[in-house]
């Protein structure tokens, strides 16, 4: 397998407004483009993970970055480092998807603490990435569960997950 992905974060707009006298508006176009070539050093990945999942109401799902992932050719996805990940909550949700914070073995990684944690809205996006050659180390049986939970009870709630890493 050869890996070569764009990751893009951008906000483009304009904002408008009569605050007084005059009209006045300004724009924003900030883009900010990271590319990943195939391998294991600064600016490359080498393994990817992307899937569309669920999670029962009140429950969680603890993605091992060490263990039983596959890639979309179904080869294996055991990462050492995380370079990227995208986790985008579904518009038909009721409840928040809540990323970090798995109860042992914690994946650390962008976090800053076992105990950190990110709340998505129903639609709503988290894209973080580090280009470096350390990435976000992931260690095997003891720092390696992402967790990704479902913040509520009364209805499941679905997501899509990529993460793009390295296996050195």
């Amino acid at each position: 397998m050869s890996l070569n992905l764009t990751v893009t974060a951008s906000i483009v707009g304009l904002i408008t407004g009569a605050p007084d006298l005059v009209s006045v508006e300004a724009s924003i176009a900030k883009k900010r483009i990271v590319q990943f070539l195939d391998g294991v050093g600064a600016g490359q990945a080498n393994l990817m993970f992307a899937d569309t999942r669920s999670i029962a109401a009140s429950s969680n799902d603890d993605i091992d970055l060490a263990g039983a992932l596959t890639d979309p050719l179904g080869e294996d996805a055991s990462f050492a480092r995380i370079k990227a990940i995208l986790v985008v909550a579904s518009a038909n949700n009721t409840n928040d998807v809540v990323i970090g914070g798995a109860a042992t073995n914690t994946f650390v990684g962008p976090f800053g603490a076992s105990t950190h944690k990110v709340a998505l809205p129903p639609g709503g996006v988290m894209l973080i990435a580090a280009p470096t050659a350390a990435g976000w180390p992931v260690t095997a049986a003891t720092g390696d569960l992402l967790r990704i939970a479902n913040s509520g009870a009364g209805s499941s709630v679905s997501y899509d997950l990529v993460i793009v890493g390295g296996d050195a």
